[in-house]
């Protein structure tokens, strides 16, 4: 039987890649193109839609002129994403403003006027906190990160494109719109508009007493379908300039968090998967809906049908690293040396790797752009705390490292509350998956047994090419599990027990006691 293929597209905060996934999960060609992300005062964070399709388009068509595989042997097109990103889109199909990306806190202050009232929990009303958590399983963050925070931004600081915007779409479904000119969500990149009744999982749909309370338009909102079904053909220009068949299938596809889940082979309920790229993520599919509202943790829809998915996030995880490289080590000034390591990520593992556990108790707090999960805080900041004359850039190096999992362990606790039980392995995938001491020092630091997927930078477009194929007929979602390839599986090491225990206690210590005066500081900016 000849081998048919998915044309997978991932767009990453930094950038598209494109690749071709075969049906059976294999990503057997791929390429890339960076794009920028311009951070603006006052919590801003914008990308621009056309850049990203363009670069997708350049991408695609340098990818397919490989000749890897026949046009006709692509059988379908499945797109993944970052999510909690808002493209406001007129009635042509063309982007009015600047993507506003899930870094984007300007719209904090409008939730807080939707969410609040007389009687207040945590800053929400508590007649608004029940009924939301009731249809949606979850609320909008204050911290204004969040889909429908973007949609009111819009709303109230640019009414004239809000005005003139026929559809709000992710942009996941941007990229969808692009390929064939139709406007659709699916269940799971629609959830952080908290718009929809999700208590049947099999019946999704938006809520017109939310949509009311929210006070935007019904309109504005696209139809929505689940991750697996078809939208129909690609466009017969969009085929022609990429050197596509005529006819090829496009999937609803799904967002980047959901796609590293399937493509981590963790598709059962509580097999759980942690991602490290810009950001984090530590998650499973579990059978019920519920909330964590302390900790910002939800039970959304997931992108395998009859299924949810805890959701949540750490804002920055893998981007402290390169805040090392770009920040302090190497910055473009007079004191930079003029010729920079090339792969500076292999020589910061390597200097770590030499630097004692515990970093001579230096602890990095990795909250460089506020925070989401566990506590939902735009204002704390990160910093190295216990620095002394010892401390040497080989501490601060490895300090990072540990930080970046010290959050993480914070995080896997009320995970682990949430679905009642310990998750004994972790399917580790992201850039922050090639390297093989952090592998180990999350073992140590979680206490678990962390299992690094083999090409787990890959895991993203191969969950998009699992997905497609299963929409096609290929594959079945119970069938993933036995096509990943684990490179090496890390145990702790029960010698550094001790020292991490104390160190994470610190760690979480030093939110509770500074978390005041980041507020003061940092109130009203970001």
């Amino acid at each position: 039987m000849l081998s048919k293929y998915i044309l997978a597209v991932d767009l990453g905060t930094s950038g598209p890649k494109v690749a071709l996934v075969s049906t059976d999960g294999e990503v057997v060609d791929h390429t890339c193109e960076n794009t920028e992300t311009i951070l603006l005062p006052g919590g801003g964070a914008e990308e621009n839609p056309d850049d990203w399709w363009n670069a997708i388009t350049r991408s695609a068509k340098k990818l397919l002129s490989n000749k890897t595989a026949h046009p006709d042997d692509i059988v379908a097109i499945s797109c993944t994403s970052q999510w909690s990103g808002t493209v406001a889109i007129d009635n042509n199909g063309n982007a009015l403003m600047n993507s506003i990306t899930w870094m984007d806190s300007r719209g904090a202050k409008y939730i807080k006027e939707i969410t609040g009232g007389l009687i207040n929990i945590e800053g929400y009303s508590i007649i608004k906190l029940k009924k939301w958590l009731s249809l949606t399983g979850g609320i909008p963050g204050h911290s204004g990160k969040d889909s429908i925070a973007h949609i009111l931004y819009i709303k109230n600081v640019y009414p004239d494109i809000y005005d003139k915007t026929y559809k709000f779409l992710e942009p996941k479904d941007f990229l969808n719109l692009k390929l064939t000119g139709r406007y659709y969500a699916s269940y799971d990149s629609i959830a952080l508009h908290w718009l929809t009744d999700n208590r049947n999982i099999s019946k999704i749909r938006y809520d017109d007493s939310l949509i009311k309370m929210v006070g935007i338009d019904r309109e504005k909102l696209p139809k929505l379908k689940r991750a697996v079904d078809v939208i129909g053909p690609v466009k017969e220009e969009v085929a022609e300039e990429l050197g596509l068949s005529k006819g090829t299938l496009v999937i609803v596809g799904t967002p980047d968090l959901h796609s590293a889940a399937i493509g981590s082979g963790a598709v059962e309920d509580y097999e759980g998967h942690l991602y490290i790229g810009t950001s984090s993520w530590l998650i499973c599919h579990v059978p019920f809906k519920k909330t964590d509202i302390f900790h910002k943790m939800a039970s959304l829809p997931s992108a395998i049908p009859e299924k949810y998915i805890i959701a949540n996030e750490q804002e920055i995880a893998g981007e402290a690293i390169n805040f090392l490289r770009n920040n302090i080590f190497f910055p473009d000034d007079e004191l930079t040396p003029e010729i920079i390591p090339e792969n500076v990520h292999e020589a910061f593992n390597r200097i770590a790797e030499k630097t004692s556990p515990g970093s001579d108790k230096l602890i990095f707090t990795p909250w460089l752009y506020g925070e989401r999960t566990p506590v939902d805080d735009h204002t704390i900041r990160g910093g190295f705390h216990n620095m002394t004359l010892r401390t040497t850039r080989a501490h601060m190096i490895r300090a990072v490292f540990e930080g970046v999992a010290y959050n993480t362990r914070w995080m896997l606790k009320y995970v682990e509350k949430f679905i009642k039980k310990p998750m004994d392995n972790i399917n580790f995938i992201g850039g922050g998956a090639v390297s093989n001491l952090w592998c180990q020092i999350f073992a140590d630091v979680l206490g678990r047994n962390i299992r690094q997927v083999k090409d787990p930078i890959e895991a993203n477009l191969r969950g998009a090419g699992f997905l497609g194929s299963v929409a096609m007929g290929y594959l079945k979602f119970e069938e993933i599990s036995k096509k990943i390839k684990f490179k090496e599986i890390y145990k702790p090491n029960p010698k550094n027990k001790d020292l991490y225990d104390e160190l994470f206690k610190e760690y979480v210590c030093l939110y509770k006691k500074n978390k005041t005066i980041f507020s003061r500081l940092n109130k009203g900016n970001l």
